[in-house]
Parts: C-alpha cells; structure tokens; sequence
C-alpha cells in the first residue's frame, strides 16, 4: 500500500509537471499529518531525482503549544538530514493592521517565509517551488467554499495542482490515504487543536457538509470532485485564453504614473456596448480580467460585483459604482469606466485640471510623457521640403506639421486649463476645447489626463484627433514644427 501511494503522487508530480532535477524545493511542514506525510514522499522522490530539499515552519504566534511542533518538524528534518527553517509572525497583528482575515493573514505570512528563505538558499541557476500539503478533501472544501460564497469556473476549479511556483505534490491523496501512509511508515505527527473546532468557516464545511456528503449520499464525493475540479479548470483555461483575445479589442488600460509590481493599472476604459454583443459568458469573463487587472485579490470580486457592472452598462444616466479594493464604476457616453479611487485622482475630477506637469518645447528635442508616448519635435524649412523635395503635408494621425511663425507665445506640452480653445475652420471661428471634447465624446477621465500642444490658450492639436485650423501650413509658410508622436497606451506608431 504505501509503494501504491507513492506511485499515485510521482504520478502526479509527472502528469504537471511540477519538479525537475536540480530544483530548490522549500516544503512547508507544520508538524501535521498532511505536511509531514507530504514531508516524507518528497525525501523519497529527492533521491531519485536530485533535488534539493529545505523546510520552513511557521509558528503563527496563536497556539501556546505552538512551539511544541516546531521543535518536533525540527528533529524530524535532523533525521532526514534536511535543513530546517522557523520563521515566527503574529497573525492576529497582521491580520488587524492589514484588515483582511486571520486566515488570509496566516496565508500571506507562510508565503512570505517560504520567499525569505528560498532568496537566502539559492544558488547557481536553481529552480526554486514551495511545496505545501493540501490535499484532495482540501480542494473539495475550497471548492464548496467558493460555491457558497458566490463564484466562477475559475472558484469552483478550487484548488490546482500547480500554481506560479507553489506545487501540491499530494492534492491527489484523499486524508484516508494519508494517514494509511503515516500508519505504515509509523510516523508522528502533532495535532493541531484549532482542526478540531468550527471556528473557521472550512472547518465548519469538513465537519458537517463534507461529511454527511460522503456518509449519506456517496461515499465517493471526494474523489468526484477533484475529477469536476480538474474539469472545470481546462474549460476556465479555454475562457481565459478566449478572453484575452477579446481584451484587447474591447477594453483599453489607461496611462498610470508607476505600474506595480504585479502589472496592474489605474484605470481602465471597456466599450461597454460592443462587449454585450459577446456570449454572456465571454463579457462576464472579460469583466472578471478588468477586476483582476485594478485589484491586488480577486478573491472579493463575487458574481454579484459583475451583475452590478452589466446592470451599469445597460442603463441610461450616470450612477456610480463602489466596488471593493476603492474602485468605482462609472459610465461616459458608451464607455463603462473602472478606475482606483485614489485621492489623486479624486483631486483632478474635482478641479477638472491636471497637476501633470507642463512641457516647454524649444525644437528640436524629445519628451517622454508617461502612459501617452514620446513626441518628437523639429523644425523644418518650407522651401527646401517642397521645393527640393516635393513633399506633402503628412496625413497620419499621429504626425503633424504646423506654420511655426503663427505661434506667439512659448509652446507648451501640456494637460487642458480653462479658456482652451481651437480654431475650428477656414474662417477661423473658434470652439472652446471643453465643447469640442464633449462634441468628439472624449470621456472625461482622459480628457483631465491627456496633453495638448498649445499656443497660450489656443490649442494647436489635441493629440489622436486634431490640429487647429488657424496654424495649418500653407504656400506662405516659411518653418514648419514638426511633431511625431511614437508608442503611448494604444502601442501607436508613425
């Protein structure tokens, strides 16, 4: 029984493809069955497939018996010649200071520990994974969790054998399993009193939901369920992929000052409208990814947030939106827009300016706006172009020539004031900017962000869409300033 079991797990490692020789693996151990159990089937693959192998133990800093385990993990890893990690926290603290659950504290801290550690043992070109012990009851309970709670495919795909780095070398062995493999191997392990108790929600779903499933309905539940879980995660990976594709048509991540670390942006703006043509299922999918690129945890993003989002995209007016994370849904014209909260951000709409900071362009020279592109800027002779050369005056959106001599003021590359203006035809009528971005439904947030070329108050071009007609080049024309406008949020190029 026990080569059975061991089989059943390097099977598994296999099938995901979750360790290769030369890895650093660091296994995190508790001291319980599950981890220890866990503990021993990766000494017993380490030999065959060198790897190297460290533990870290976290004490949580909520038992007082805590220490106990720690020092059991410890004399356990001595046996087997395998280094030993302790790393202590406060979860209750972290919890309270973070404003998220102990459990979701506890999870956070143990993943910090394992990075710690991995960062210091590293050497030369070695693969780091952390191995934890969850377990197929585990994911059944997660799955049931996420089903309670509201969720996705991706929710009710619970728990997967491989994530980023983090790998479940024993989510395939049900607990019955487990504690046949520490039986016949005669291992100890330490209980941990707060298993035993309801006071944690999956606790309360191993203890009464999951067990009269299995006594009363099918003895089977559990096995059945991971084999749905691994279903449903091949169809949430076909959906991902089908909307990401979709993504990029219909959904554009406006310019942020300094993306984080984990690539998500300040604000995005979704073509509301055209997204509902998509299936249902491929617009709520969509609106999941959006959610997910504004916010550092998907886990509060319910079907009910999405539902709200559709509604909002249905509806006529202007009504707002508060989601979690500080995130607000609000609609301009056809657009739905989802943006942070910020106080920044908060300040600009108020004022309706920008405190961005305004450029003064002295040609030739080259400025880089973040989140917009980089303009180019030069000054051409009018004569040795279409004398010699026989050029015309470019036609591309993003290049544009103006009669340098009309300018009377310094120009600036800058973010809109009030008082802008354009020159609208040959007859030099003018329109206030705010009317013209209204008119061309320009949405407002990027209205506040984006920056004009201008001439004082006279806006000579309004960057993606168009010049003034009062600075057009004409026969009489002697310089030209030229502008390229390269790369920005849209990737556009000349």
């Amino acid at each position: 029984m026990m080569d059975t079991i061991y089989n059943k797990v390097k099977n598994y490692i296999d099938k995901y493809h979750m360790i290769e020789a030369g890895d650093l693996i660091a296994v995190g151990v508790s001291g319980g069955a599950d981890s220890v159990c866990l503990l021993h089937l990766m000494y017993r693959f380490s030999k065959e497939i060198s790897c190297r192998l460290v533990v870290v133990h976290v004490n949580h800093g909520v038992r007082s018996d805590a220490s106990q385990d720690a020092v059991y993990v410890k004399s356990l890893c001595e046996e087997l010649e395998i280094p030993f990690y302790l790393k202590e926290v406060d979860m209750n603290d972290y919890a309270t200071e973070h404003k998220i659950s102990p459990e979701e504290a506890g999870r956070q801290l143990r993943y910090k520990a394992f990075e710690e550690v991995l960062q210091q043992q590293r050497q030369d070109k070695e693969r780091c994974k952390i191995a934890v012990a969850h377990n197929a009851e585990d994911r059944a309970e997660t799955m049931l969790f996420h089903l309670f709670r509201g969720s996705g495919i991706k929710g009710l795909a619970s728990i997967q054998p491989v994530r980023d780095m983090v790998i479940r070398p024993i989510l395939c062995l049900e607990r019955s399993q487990i504690e046949q493999y520490i039986a016949g191997y005669q291992l100890k392990y330490c209980q941990d009193s707060t298993n035993e108790t309801d006071a944690y929600t999956r606790n309360k779903i191993r203890h009464h939901i999951l067990s009269y499933a299995r006594q009363e309905i099918c003895p089977e539940t559990v096995a059945h369920m991971a084999e749905l879980a691994d279903m449903l995660s091949e169809t949430e990976r076909y959906l991902t992929k089908q909307a990401e594709r979709l993504y990029e048509i219909y959904v554009e991540e406006a310019a942020s000052k300094e993306e984080d670390s984990e690539g998500r942006v300040e604000c995005l703006r979704i073509q509301g409208a055209e997204l509902l043509t998509q299936d249902s299922v491929m617009y709520t999918k969509i609106l999941l990814l959006c959610m997910e690129r504004l916010t550092p945890h998907r886990k509060d993003i319910t079907g009910q947030h999405i539902a709200e989002l559709i509604k909002l995209i249905k509806r006529d007016g202007s009504k707002e939106l508060a989601l979690p994370y500080g995130i607000k849904a609000y609609k301009e014209y056809d657009r739905l827009i989802l943006c942070k909260n910020t106080s920044e951000n908060t300040s600009q709409s108020q004022s309706g300016e920008s405190t961005d900071q305004a450029y003064v362009i002295e040609p030739p020279m080259e400025i880089f706006v973040p989140g917009e592109g980089t303009y180019t800027f030069t000054i051409l002779d009018y004569n040795a172009l279409f004398c010699e050369n026989q050029q015309n005056i470019p036609e591309n959106r993003y290049t544009k020539w103006f009669d340098y001599d009309k300018i009377t003021t310094t120009v600036l590359l800058r973010t809109r004031q009030q008082g802008d203006y354009l020159t609208i035809d040959n007859a030099l009528h003018t329109k206030s900017l705010k009317q013209y971005m209204i008119n061309e439904k320009i949405p407002k947030l990027q209205r506040d962000s984006m920056h004009l070329l201008t001439d004082g108050a006279h806006v000579l071009w309004v960057p993606g869409y168009r010049i003034s007609q009062r600075y057009k080049v004409e026969e009489s024309t002697k310089r030209i300033l030229q502008v390229q406008l390269r790369g920005g949020r849209h990737g556009r190029t000349n």
